[in-house]
């Protein structure tokens, strides 16, 4: 398989899927510069240009140009632009221009950031064109990006474990869907998912199989399973019993998340806390439900252990 986002397994150009990453606001920054000769500069500052006011022409198109990106960069994304801004640095021999672009979307803004000092420098370059022959535009680049997989981002992994409430999984009468899914989500994001175990329903087992987990080290457990609407869909009353204290942050976000695909993810039930030193999050036992998971939890829930341990946020 290749590295490259923008390439199928045969070599074929292909737009990246975003439908199922999450939309959270993002931010790019970038710059870059055209040089000239000091008396175009003098003039530009004069407004002594016949094609009228460079700079501010030069705004207008960076901002367009970042709106324009989808068009004019096959692969890019169209995307709902919140805020567009360019900035100017004239120095003796050359203007410096800053771009920033801000969105709430499900992919980043870097394209955008860098096109806005592109639009701006060919608009200084041919409003300028005629009385200097000598410019140059270059030293593009982006600056900063936030936003994304990026936010928060951090080495440590917490040790994993993962359990299954099913009856029919547990007699052996079903197939463990969704548990691969959630040891696999975070086996290939680096973690140790060492902890495995798949209980019946209601089972009298899950507190003390949690508990002699986090007595062992294990930092995040995901149990899937005994969430629904049932008589012996127990697994949420049983655990808030030993949380310490309930992360609701991390259940909205579940929720908001499912619910941005699918409409009955409303009568799904979660839960998320804090028992001693370890986070549990109990899952509903849909494939879906594990998929949408990973894609809300990884790499941000990674960050709360720092937290636990009383370091910034």
């Amino acid at each position: 398989m290749n590295d490259f986002s923008h390439l199928d397994n045969s070599g074929n150009v292909k737009m990246v899927d975003v439908t199922d990453k999450v939309s959270t606001a993002r931010m790019a920054k970038a710059e870059g510069k055209i040089s000239m000769l000091p008396e175009t500069i003098s003039a530009i500052q004069n407004d002594a240009l016949p094609k009228g006011n460079v700079l501010t022409t030069a705004k207008i198109a960076g901002i367009q140009s970042a709106k324009k990106t989808s068009v004019m960069i096959p692969m890019c994304h169209q995307l709902n632009l919140s805020f567009v801004d360019i900035e100017f640095d004239i120095q003796k021999t050359a203007i410096f221009i800053k771009s920033m672009v801000k969105t709430k979307e499900a992919t980043g803004v870097e394209m955008e950031a860098l096109s806005a000092v592109s639009g701006a420098a060919l608009t200084i370059y041919d409003m300028c064109k005629a009385v200097d022959k000598s410019m140059t535009i270059g030293e593009i680049k982006l600056v900063t990006k936030v936003g994304g997989k990026s936010d928060h981002a951090t080495e440590y992994r917490p040790k994993v474990g993962v359990i299954i409430l099913s009856d029919s999984i547990s007699k052996g009468e079903g197939e463990d869907k969704s548990g691969p899914i959630i040891i696999s989500g975070f086996k290939d994001a680096g973690c140790s998912v060492e902890y495995q175990k798949v209980l019946l329903d209601g089972s009298d087992d899950l507190v003390s199989t949690i508990q002699g987990w986090v007595n062992d080290g294990v930092e995040l457990i995901i149990t899937t399973g005994g969430t629904g609407l049932g008589p012996r869909d127990l697994t949420i009353e049983t655990l808030q019993k030993i949380f310490d204290s309930k992360l609701p942050g991390i259940e909205q976000a579940l929720h908001a998340y499912g619910r941005g695909k699918v409409k009955t993810a409303m009568l799904s039930r979660l839960t998320a806390g804090v028992v001693k030193d370890a986070i549990v999050i109990c899952l509903p036992g849909s494939t879906g439900a594990a998929k949408d998971a990973l894609k809300v939890l990884i790499p941000t829930i990674f960050h709360s252990f720092h937290m636990m341990k009383g370091e910034k946020h």
